[in-house]
């Protein structure tokens, strides 16, 4: 187990230097193409027709997207960049997370069968927690909640929604607190079941 957990530091160590090379990259060439769309660049140049032959077609999903939504389309490269960061945050977060959990199983496997309850009780709250994330996420873009992607996380979360909801109102009449309220209350409740249970 030691050397599995040996080569996922090993992995995170090579994440986050190929996440900072590909942060930097992609930065660098959303300024330029940025640039180049908003004719700071001119045109004309011969930097402009490499972009607009090579890097704009790689846009043009993003770019429709933006267009459908209403947006600005030389802001495209921007939300590629965005994509980029957030897209490698979330790679290194997940091998984290991987790396914690495999070193919780191997503590709580020996640790006993009381350990493995310490450990399911813990992840029982950890995917609820995840799945309110999820939801959240889903309600800024904009996602339909039966998409299959998220209809797990509506599933899971709306059982503890619904009764908070009726002592919480929306702010403004639009932004709904209850997950955020909701995911405090699963981080209280995890701690306490989790330190009355027996070691």
């Amino acid at each position: 187990m030691s050397a599995f957990i040996a080569t996922l530091d090993a992995i995170l160590v090579v994440a986050r230097i190929v996440f900072l090379v590909s942060a930097v990259a992609a930065a660098a060439i959303c300024v330029v193409d940025w640039a180049v769309r908003t004719r700071r660049i001119s045109p004309f140049s011969g930097v402009a027709r490499f972009f607009r032959g090579s890097i704009d077609p790689l846009m043009a999903p993003i770019e429709r997207r933006l267009v459908r939504g209403g947006g600005i389309p030389s802001n495209a490269p921007w939300w590629a960049l965005a994509a980029v960061v957030v897209g490698g945050i979330v790679v290194i977060w997940l091998l984290g997370f991987i790396r914690a959990q495999v070193e919780s199983t191997a503590f709580a496997a020996g640790a006993g069968s009381r350990g493995i309850l310490r450990l399911v009780v813990q992840w029982i709250f950890g995917i609820l927690q995840i799945a309110l994330f999820a939801r959240v996420i889903a309600s800024w873009i904009r996602t339909s909640p039966s998409s299959w992607w998220v209809r797990w996380s509506y599933t899971l979360t709306e059982p503890l929604l619904r009764p908070l909801r009726r002592f919480i109102p929306p702010v403004g009449g639009m932004l709904d607190l209850t997950p955020l309220v909701a995911y405090v209350i699963l981080t209280l409740l995890s701690g306490l079941v989790v330190n009355a249970l027996p070691l």
